[in-house]
């Protein structure tokens, strides 16, 4: 208990100065969450003691991490693991971001890629955009971003990740994006398919839109994780869970519902959408 107290102490500092410019930049100052009048910082923090808790009572390798503009929380945040499909979400805006396509307008081929490699996590369609993209344009995006021990391998599968990473790529995943291609990368990140709809997307908070990706292998156990950007106008708040050696799929899912839910219990809730928040 010890232990799990001291990590949260030190998580919930807030961000070191200068450490997110491009965070900061895109922050409208003083931004309110729409239907109240104050920011997110102010109505919410996560409930790291529940979640650290949760977190001792599962089996498998864990570390997650909760990121808004001006604090960050987490747990083993730095711990590296596989990305599984996670880095999907990478090589959709490193692929928006090749010279050949950014300053035009997308066609059949690459939405025959893109949307199904995001929305169904199709992994024959990975397989094409990492040839295309190449490993230096991931190590370009992610040291744009800022992620810290970020790796990729042959297999874009085993790209090593951690919590803080994520969350910092997530928060602000739309600013890595060319402006083109902005609307289209949100898009799908929005819209995967039912099937895959576990951990974050059900228990996300009414009245924020939900932008993820997941990773979980070939089903397994051997990796179960989410990373999400949850917006609702101007206000952002980015979750990573990372697990693995689940045992099981099913049993690495239900972990991560039960983290998400923990972490996100607490965060303000609306009837509908903010009219600005579906970009």
């Amino acid at each position: 208990m010890v232990a799990a107290a001291a990590a949260v102490a030190l998580a919930a500092a807030p961000i070191a100065a200068g450490s997110d410019r491009t965070s900061r930049a895109l922050t409208a100052p003083g931004c309110a969450v729409p239907g109240t009048e104050r920011s997110i910082d102010q109505l919410y923090r996560p409930n790291m003691r529940a979640a650290i808790a949760y977190a001792h009572t599962r089996a498998g390798d864990i570390a997650f991490a909760v990121r808004t503009d001006h604090r960050f929380y987490g747990y083993r945040p730095d711990h590296v693991e596989w990305s599984a499909s996670m880095v999907k979400s990478m090589m959709l805006v490193a692929y928006l971001d090749e010279p050949s396509v950014a300053h035009r307008e997308l066609n059949g081929y690459d939405g025959s890629l893109l949307w199904p490699m995001i929305t169904q996590s199709n992994n024959d369609d990975a397989d094409q955009v990492y040839e295309i993209i190449g490993p230096g344009a991931l190590y370009a995006l992610a040291a744009r971003v800022g992620m810290r021990s970020f790796s990729t391998q042959s297999i874009w599968g085993e790209t090593h990740v951690t919590a803080r990473g994520l969350t910092k790529f997530f928060l602000h995943i739309d600013s890595y994006v060319t402006p083109r291609h902005r609307g289209y990368a949100m898009a799908a990140l929005a819209n995967i398919e039912r099937s895959e709809r576990w951990g974050v997307a059900e228990v996300a908070p009414h009245g924020w839109k939900l932008y993820f990706k997941g990773g979980w292998g070939y089903g397994t156990g051997l990796i179960d994780s989410q990373v999400a950007l949850l917006r609702r106008g101007c206000s952002r708040v980015s979750v990573a869970v990372l697990t693995m050696f689940d045992g099981s799929h099913a049993y690495g899912k239900a972990t991560l519902r039960g983290l998400f839910a923990r972490l996100l219990r607490g965060m303000p809730t609306f009837k509908r959408d903010a009219p600005n928040s579906a970009r």
